[in-house]
C-alpha cells in the first residue's frame, strides 16, 4: 500500500487519485463509500467525488481493517462504531517504519 507516502498537499482529491494512493480500483472506493456511512465525499456539479484529507484518513482506517487485518465489512463497521477514538492498532507506527525500511531496501537493491 502506497498510502504511507501520501502527503496532504491539496484540499480535494479525485477518486482516481485516492485509488492510486491505496493501490486499489476506483470501484472499490465507490463500494466502500456505500458500505461505510462515515465516507461522505463531496461531489461537484458533474457528480465527481471530491475526497478530503479526513475522507482519506477514514479510508486508510477501512483499508487497514479490511485488507491488512482481515476484518469482514460488518466487523470493520462494528469496530469503527465502537472504537472510533482508539487507534486501529498499536502496531501502526511500527508497520509504517517497516514499510519505510522496505522501500529503502528496495531502492538499495535496485541501485546495485
Amino acid at each position: 500500500m502506497a498510502s504511507h507516502e501520501f502527503v496532504a498537499t491539496k484540499l480535494y482529491y479525485s477518486i482516481g487519485e485516492v485509488a492510486e494512493i491505496f493501490e486499489v480500483n476506483s470501484s472499490l472506493i465507490r463500494f466502500w463509500e456505500k458500505e461505510f456511512p462515515i465516507l461522505k465525499p463531496a461531489k461537484n456539479k458533474k457528480g465527481n467525488r471530491l475526497f478530503t484529507k479526513e475522507d482519506i484518513e477514514n479510508l486508510r482506517l477501512i483499508f487497514h481493517l479490511v485488507k491488512e487485518k482481515g476484518f469482514t465489512l460488518q466487523g470493520a463497521r462494528d469496530w469503527m462504531k465502537n472504537n472510533r477514538k482508539q487507534p486501529a492498532t498499536e502496531e501502526k507506527p511500527m508497520l509504517e517504519t517497516l514499510q519505510k525500511i522496505h522501500a529503502m531496501l528496495e531502492e538499495l537493491r535496485d541501485s546495485l
